[in-house]
């Protein structure tokens, strides 16, 4: 069994000016790197065997402030990519909302539809099973990312998933478990 917590990065400079920023490579604001320092005391009593982080920066700087006084392998993978909004990228976020749903198996304009971002992600933790059986990984990532993770280890329909509206926290940690038995019985539809 493969142990999951995800965190989403940290405040980027798209969230502030409510754009959704998709494969966009935007900075974390100075809000973003306070709360990614934060992380640190949120992670701190987490027993915690590698790192994974999107290769965006938003992620990939959350997650080197969040472990920056442990020696914890961190590991950027760009499977675990936000969604990309093709010509929709950095669109209003309320567009992107709005969207969404209608998105699940449709890509947007010259980009991804949310099943690709499942698919990609299902192949990152075919990965991630075979090489950390037994361990407990972190992934910091983005919004689609997690709906991933909520179908891949959990028993609803992608869209009963994104129709969820997102869960905010004090302590911003998602907590999954996953067996390889799990992750093929959804691949197949069983």
């Amino acid at each position: 069994m493969l142990t999951i917590l995800y965190s989403p990065h940290a405040t980027s400079t798209d969230n502030e000016a409510g754009r959704a920023s998709g494969h966009a490579d935007v900075l974390l604001s100075p809000l973003g790197e306070q709360q990614a320092q934060r992380r640190t005391q949120d992670f701190a009593h987490e027993k915690v065997d590698v790192v994974f982080a999107s290769d965006l920066q938003r992620a990939a700087v959350t997650a080197r402030i969040a472990f920056a006084i442990r020696s914890i392998p961190i590991t950027l993978d760009a499977r675990l990519r936000e969604c990309d909004y093709g010509d929709w990228t950095q669109y209003p976020k309320e567009k992107i909302d709005e969207e969404f749903p209608k998105r699940i198996t449709e890509p947007f304009p010259n980009g991804e539809s949310v099943w690709m971002v499942v698919e990609r992600v299902g192949a990152f933790l075919r990965d991630a099973l075979h090489t950390h059986d037994g361990e407990t990984i972190v992934v910091i990532a983005h919004r689609a990312t997690r709906y991933a993770l909520d179908y891949w280890c959990g028993l609803q329909t992608l869209p009963e998933i994104i129709s969820t509206p997102w869960e905010w926290r004090d302590v911003p940690i998602w907590r999954y478990s996953l067996t390889a038995e799990q992750l093929e019985r959804r691949a197949t539809g069983n």
